[in-house]
């Protein structure tokens, strides 16, 4: 007995279909369309989502990727910054130290208070010791600064030119700081005796006691209000 071939699908006849379905679609209501267009079209517009929120999250991710590469750059640099001054730490530190034994040194040579007095008697005794003759020495106005004072003296005196000049070389090697300044000088006469006459303005400094320093910081942060 011959056997009956077993029916199967009908590609044909499902094409076909398909394609009735796809065609004189109204493209103004998917709702009346027939199945399969509308599940293309459901598909289609899953997908269309999927790609726009898939490219939005990449753009936020490229966005966070790019701020953390700055990041980056900035932190090693900084990392470099920080490594170079950690490596010559021990030089500014001793750099540091002799800067502050610098300033240590220059505020002795600056006297209080207490002791101008004996500085300008000591500035006195180095012209009589040369041999001059003072017509003028005159201490003016005290002029206070930030952490120290200073005062101007105008000094006249009258002597031979080496003495004059071993007087200015005292002044320099006085222990405590003392400079001359606008220094003008002028023979007293024409007649050949070498008698001149030195105009000048002596100063010197002394360091504000604590006092005087609180009263400067209390002046300066009135002035700012």
């Amino acid at each position: 007995m011959l056997k009956k071939k077993r029916a199967g699908p009908d590609f044909t006849q499902l094409q076909a279909e398909l394609k009735k379905q796809f065609s004189n679609l109204h493209p103004n209501d998917p709702s009346q369309w027939p199945i399969a267009p509308r599940a293309l079209l459901c598909v289609a517009i899953a997908v269309g989502v999927a790609v726009v929120l898939w490219f939005a999250i990449l753009s936020d991710y490229r966005d966070e990727w790019q701020a953390e590469q700055d990041r980056e750059v900035s932190l090693r640099q900084d990392y470099q910054t920080k490594l170079t001054k950690a490596v010559s730490l021990d030089a500014l530190k001793q750099q540091r130290e002799q800067v502050q034994q610098y300033v240590t040194q220059l505020e002795k040579q600056l006297p209080s208070k207490a002791e101008m007095a004996a500085l300008l008697s000591d500035i006195n005794q180095a012209g009589l010791g040369r041999s001059l003759q003072f017509e003028l020495f005159r201490p003016g106005q005290m002029v206070v600064k930030d952490y120290y004072a200073e005062l101007p003296i105008a000094v006249k005196v009258t002597g031979r030119y080496h003495d004059i000049g071993a007087f200015a070389s005292d002044i320099a090697h006085l222990s405590r700081i003392v400079t001359l300044n606008n220094i003008a000088i002028v023979p007293v006469a024409k007649d050949g005796s070498g008698t001149l006459t030195m105009d000048a303005t002596a100063r010197t400094f002394r360091y504000l006691d604590a006092d005087e320093i609180q009263a400067q910081k209390q002046a300066a942060a009135g002035k700012k209000k």
